[in-house]
C-alpha cells in the first residue's frame, strides 16, 4: 500500500475517543493486566482504503514496551542521544519499542480481517517553550518514522488545550494528512 495519493483519514469519534482514554490512562499510571507499567502510549491504526482516502476500523493499544531490555535499550538510548530535544521527561524514560510477538499477533488480526496498518499513534504529554501545543513529529519521530511506508500519528495531550491528533507521513512535519473525526 503507498500512501502518497492519501487526501484525508476518516477516523470515527469512538475510536478516536479510545484513543484518547487510551493515553489518559497510561499518563495517569493506570495499568491493565500485563501492561507495561509506563505513562507512554503507544498503539496502531489500521483500517480500509481507497485511492485519496484512508478510513480507520480499529485501533491496536499496544500493552507491551520492550525499550527496556537489550538490544532494544541500547539502540533507543543511541537514538535518543543523538535526536531527542531535551525535555523534563529523561532520556532514558522516552521511546517505545512494541514487542515483537504482540506486534505480530496484531498484524495476524488485521491480515484476518482484511484491514491495512497505516501508521502508529503516540501522545506528546509534555509542551515545550518553542512548541507547546506538541502537536507536531519532532526530528526523533521523523527518524523513527523513516521508510516504513506509514503515518506517524501525534496526539496531542498537553494541559494548555483539548486532545488532538494529526497524521504525518512517515514522521514528516511538511507531509500532513487533514484527519476527519466523525
Amino acid at each position: 500500500m503507498n500512501f502518497d495519493q492519501v487526501k484525508q483519514i476518516v477516523l470515527p469519534e469512538t475510536l478516536w475517543q479510545k484513543i484518547i482514554d487510551h493515553c489518559r490512562r497510561k499518563h495517569e499510571g493506570n495499568y491493565l493486566e500485563g501492561e507495561s507499567k509506563t505513562g507512554r502510549a503507544y498503539g496502531l491504526l489500521a483500517g480500509t482504503h481507497s485511492q485519496t482516502t484512508l478510513n480507520v476500523k480499529r485501533i491496536f493499544p499496544f500493552k507491551k514496551n520492550v525499550r527496556d531490555q537489550e538490544p532494544y535499550r541500547t539502540y533507543m538510548d543511541n537514538l535518543m542521544q543523538q535526536y531527542a530535544v531535551p525535555s523534563k521527561t529523561p532520556l532514558s524514560g522516552r521511546g517505545w519499542i512494541t514487542d515483537p510477538e504482540e506486534l505480530k499477533a496484531t498484524y495476524d488480526i488485521c491480515d484476518y480481517e482484511g484491514l491495512g496498518v497505516f501508521g502508529t499513534y503516540h501522545a506528546h504529554y509534555v509542551g515545550w517553550e518553542h512548541d507547546p501545543m506538541r502537536d507536531t513529529p519532532t526530528l526523533l519521530d521523523t527518524v523513527l518514522a523513516k521508510d516504513s511506508n506509514l503515518f506517524s500519528f501525534i496526539v496531542a495531550m498537553v494541559d494548555v488545550a483539548p486532545p488532538g491528533i494529526k497524521a504525518f507521513y512517515e514522521g514528516l512535519a511538511d507531509w500532513e494528512v487533514p484527519i476527519v473525526i466523525e
